[in-house]
């Protein structure tokens, strides 16, 4: 039988054909086989027979790793994250159920020598911080370069009393060529964002010069050039950093050297957690009923007598355990919560190959275990005699619409809320010899409702989407407690926002659509922290407890004692705030601590009182602070504010010192280092491809994946609209596309493009404004098949700015010129197309704002780098001199790498007729050619000069196009944004 459980330690060696690994303390009675991973981008994983043997394989030279998070695929190279250190946080109610965090992780690149080099340098710096004294370790000049480095920027220790087992190679050639790849940034859970900022200035002279462009990217982008004079891009070239030279696999490098790290980083937070033998993603209470359920299918199997040789069957029906694991003949992967499961996407290379043992799943949030004692006898505490109480918190972090502070807020179409922490905490108390175990859960979320907040300033407000509809909002909102109540009973929402001020909208808002739900099992409470403690009154605290006690009756908790299950928790707490960080931690740990004293009650145990804090403060208050810190680092970048009183039980002004500063610090984090840690999180998690990368060189931001889905159905609605509204009775449609576009015709460079619909039917060629607000047509431009003379294809560049948008291959389009008659002949071939009859004119039309800046945030590029040029109206190719208007189209950005399945997202959605391209020049040439075939039934089609291949826009004209002051206002926000 395989082996259910991830290997608790393994041993990682070289070959000459892949990287190798197997159990380093192997099971008796059991024989494991060799794992082995090829060297390649797209790296195979297999099993090698036990019997196999590999000449080139060294084990007597191994590294000793506790475990793999997963395979990051990326541009030259895939990457085998392996956890390096770990920090033993305890047992739960199971000796034999320990927790662990993630302390340290380190990247070995899936290419022989570098992976060679990154092992040695593995075992030298472990062998190395273990040795009595750094001043007795003889390394060479290299190696202690390295560990310089790495003492001062990454800071990598390992686990106290764990040494990792490691037989360092010999060869010292080898260590002098080691150069270590990214391990950890740092073993404790301190935010170290306020003293980033001078690496990111020293770094810029490597990354920051390129000349680079932001792309016109369809309804989430806007372009604005401007044509400037050759001499001031000679002005420009003295005044920005200097150029990266090299290819673009030496450029890939340096990003991907980015993403490696930012990867690492955030699983060495302090906020990673995993186990070898128990599921951390479920609550006690849940595990129970996982096991009942499991027990009514074996019951039913032993009916049908078809239950699995040896399954067992003698689950005493009486008897309750509450550390007993359901599904226990399940492999541990298959048995968690994949809502928690962080790392399952960078698992899937050992899920697919069936290597269970290999598949350790991690959990983000906080488990910490304490204890405390209490006098077991309330009415003479001085007998001496003690009752021992452990005390565990297990906070889970929910992976869906997962990221950070201002980059993820409020709901998404899958009704997923931002930053959705279940919260559980555990008691386990004997009495009397009797063991009791006690459980109660809480929920934290973000408000239900589709709002942002863009972090430009300490307390910005929060607003409500604009692009969003009331019944958008209603079905989120419906879908969101729909499924949370399915899972953790009826709701009562502590709703902590300030109800008047820049977050009374937002709050209005909320307590309106929840009131307009009117569900009997979501209940709301407002309580408006800020002015409740206002003058730093916190025992005003109590009072919320007070008003929620009917709630505690209600609820009550999970209690399990000697075996026998004598209540469950009917019902959650459902704490937000604005962030769900400070002021939502804060009134959690109150109401875990009301919990705590109603537990204790229930055994005869009284929290003593007493001048000063006894143990039982001190450990609770310890837990609950350190809870908080933890998922605020997670979501903020820094420890959660009002700690103080968390830890303490009082407030001062040391704390609010202390709260000032790391506001500076979450500041910082949201205007610079947020946005591109935010596209590392989408990727590792599977919900971008490489091409989130890509989009953020552009735009030096990252679109929402749900956002990515929502505009694909914004857009098939669009061209479905057109179609209605345009086509006449018994016209056939051959194609609809969404391409970006100048808003004016006979243009091809100019301050307003807008993403139009264009329709190809048998008879004409529909150009389409579209307003994607309000969901109707602007206007349009019927240019009869019979009219078009010529169609130029070829490079569109209208940014060059950045190297992926001066690829001709993904930067392509296509220009369509025809010949217009008068305007008052019965063929029109420009007729403007009003939904509403109170449109404006079309020259009213083409003042109005375009359909890219009226859709906001949601489907603009607000971060245009080329905002301040002016617009280069340039003259049509020579080409097109035989028609006298033309119109010029640039495809929507196509992503190389998409992979169609259950955690990607395709970045640009393709019509049937477009399926298999895999370029932009790809899709370009099969929208011309099917422009082309309608035109042959009129004749121009047929000529041989009828589609001519030539630049629409060049890289040169793209280059005189953009001014001086857009190249540098890109550079220096590129700087700030990804330098270091």
């Amino acid at each position: 039988m395989s082996h259910l459980h991830p290997y608790e330690r393994i041993a990682v060696t070289i070959s000459d054909d892949g990287l190798l690994m197997r159990p380093h303390d192997p099971d008796p009675h059991d024989s494991p086989s060799c794992v082995r991973v090829s060297w390649s981008r797209t790296p195979i994983v297999e099993q090698l027979p036990s019997d196999t043997e590999i000449p080139t394989a060294d084990w007597s030279a191994v590294v000793v790793v506790y475990g793999i998070v997963g395979i990051l695929d990326l541009f030259n190279a895939s990457y085998l994250l392996v956890i390096t250190a770990r920090r033993p946080v305890g047992s739960l109610l199971e000796e034999t159920h320990t927790i662990h965090g993630v302390k340290d992780v380190s990247a070995v690149p899936l290419v022989r020598d570098r992976a060679r080099q990154a092992l040695t340098s593995i075992a030298a710096r472990t062998a190395a911080l273990h040795r009595p004294s750094l001043e007795e370790v003889n390394l060479s000049s290299v190696e202690k370069s390295t560990r310089e480095r790495h003492s001062h920027d990454l800071r990598t220790d390992f686990a106290e009393g764990e040494s990792m087992q490691v037989v360092v190679p010999t060869s010292n050639s080898e260590q002098a060529q080691a150069t270590p790849f990214p391990s950890s940034g740092t073993s404790t859970p301190a935010s170290s964002e306020s003293v980033t900022f001078p690496n990111r200035l020293s770094s810029w002279t490597r990354l920051a010069g390129r000349d680079s462009v932001t792309s016109v990217e369809g309804p989430s982008g806007v372009f604005n050039p401007a044509a400037v004079n050759a001499e001031n891009e000679e002005t420009v070239d003295t005044v920005l950093p200097v150029k990266l030279s090299g290819s673009k696999e030496e450029q890939h490098a340096e990003l991907e050297d980015r993403v490696v790290r930012e990867c690492i980083r955030e699983y060495t937070k302090g906020c990673m957690f995993f186990s070898y033998r128990c599921d951390l993603t479920r609550s006690l209470q849940h595990k129970r009923e996982q096991s009942l359920k499991c027990a009514k299918q074996d019951n039913l199997l032993t009916m049908l007598n078809a239950l699995p040789q040896g399954r067992r069957t003698d689950r005493p029906e009486c008897k309750t355990n509450p550390s007993t694991e359901p599904y226990a003949m399940l492999p541990l992967w298959r048995r968690v919560d994949r809502q928690f499961w962080w790392n399952e996407y960078l698992s899937r290379p050992f899920i697919n190959s069936n290597l269970h043992s290999y598949v350790l799943p991690i959990v983000q949030g906080y488990f910490q275990i304490a204890n405390f004692h209490l006098p077991a006898n309330p009415q003479n505490p001085d007998d001496g005699s003690i009752s021992p109480v452990d005390y565990i918190i297990a906070s889970r972090r929910s992976r869906h619409r997962a990221g950070l502070r201002y980059q993820r807020r409020g709901v998404d179409d899958e009704a997923f809320v931002a930053n959705f922490v279940e919260t559980e905490t555990i008691i386990r108390v004997q009495r009397d010899s009797i063991s009791n175990v006690f459980s109660f859960v809480q929920i934290r979320g973000s408000i239900p409702l589709f709002w942002k907040q863009f972090g430009y300033s300490l307390k910005p407000p929060p607003v409500l989407a604009p692009e969003r509809t009331p019944e958008q909002n209603m079905d989120a909102m419906k879908r969101h407690f729909h499924n949370t109540t399915s899972v953790y009973g009826p709701h009562m929402i502590v709703n902590l926002a300030e109800q008047k001020g820049k977050e009374g909208t937002l709050c209005g808002a909320y307590k309106a659509y929840v009131n307009q739900l009117n569900r009997s099992n979501v209940s709301y409470c407002e309580f408006d922290f800020h002015h409740e403690t206002r003058g730093l009154k916190y025992d005003k605290l109590s009072s919320l407890v007070d008003r929620l006690e009917r709630t505690f009756e209600s609820q009550g908790y999970f209690w399990v004692s000697d075996g026998k299950l004598l209540s469950e928790q009917k019902g959650v707490f459902r704490v937000n705030c604005i962030d769900c960080l400070d002021r939502t931690n804060v009134i959690q740990s109150a109401l875990a601590r009301h919990v705590l004293g109603v537990q204790l009650g229930a055994l005869g145990l009284l929290i003593p009182t007493q001048a000063g804090k006894s143990e039982l403060d001190t450990v609770f208050n310890n837990v609950w602070a350190n809870n908080g810190d933890a998922i605020s680092r997670a979501y903020a970048g820094t420890s959660a504010l009002k700690g103080d009183f968390t830890r303490t039980g009082k407030r001062d002004i040391g704390g609010l010192l202390n709260d000032g500063v790391n506001s500076l610090t979450r500041l910082y984090s949201a205007t610079f280092s947020d946005w591109f840690c935010q596209a590392v999180i989408d990727f590792m998690l599977g919900h971008r491809t490489l091409s989130v990368f890509t989009e953020f060189l552009l735009k030096l931001r990252s679109t929402d994946p749900g956002e990515l889905m929502r505009l694909s159905r914004i857009r098939a609605e669009a061209i479905a609209t057109s179609v209605s509204l345009l086509l006449e009775e018994g016209e056939t449609l051959f194609s609809g596309w969404t391409v970006f576009s100048p808003e004016a015709l006979n243009v091809k460079l100019s301050e307003r493009f807008e993403e139009k619909v264009l329709l190809l039917s048998a008879r004409a060629l529909y150009i389409v404004s579209y307003d994607y607000v309000l969901d109707r047509v602007k206007l349009h431009t019927r240019v009869p098949l019979e009219m078009i003379v010529r169609v130029v294809k070829g490079a569109y560049i209208v940014s060059s700015l950045e190297e992926a948008s001066r690829d001709p291959i993904q930067n392509a389009g296509f220009l369509v010129s025809w010949l217009s008659v008068d305007q008052n002949s019965s063929q029109k071939v420009t007729s403007p197309y009003m939904h509403n009859s109170t449109q404006p004119p079309a020259s009213e039309a083409r003042r109005t704002p375009s359909v890219s800046r009226r859709l906001s945030s949601a489907l603009i590029n607000k971060f245009s780098n080329t905002s301040k040029s002016r617009a280069a109206s340039t003259q049509p190719p020579r080409s097109c001199i035989d028609g006298d208007t033309f119109a010029a189209f640039k495809v929507l950005p196509i992503d190389p790498t998409r992979v169609e399945g259950e955690f990607t997202t395709t970045y640009g959605e393709l019509t049937d007729d477009l399926t298999g391209a895999t370029t932009c020049k790809e899709v370009v040439d099969l929208m011309v050619d099917a422009i082309k075939r309608a035109c042959c039934k009129f004749g121009t089609g047929l000529r041989e000069d009828f589609v001519v291949e030539e630049d629409v826009v060049s890289l040169e004209d793209a280059k005189r196009a953009t001014s001086m002051y857009a190249r540098m206002e890109y550079s220096m926000k590129r700087l700030l944004w990804l330098g270091g």
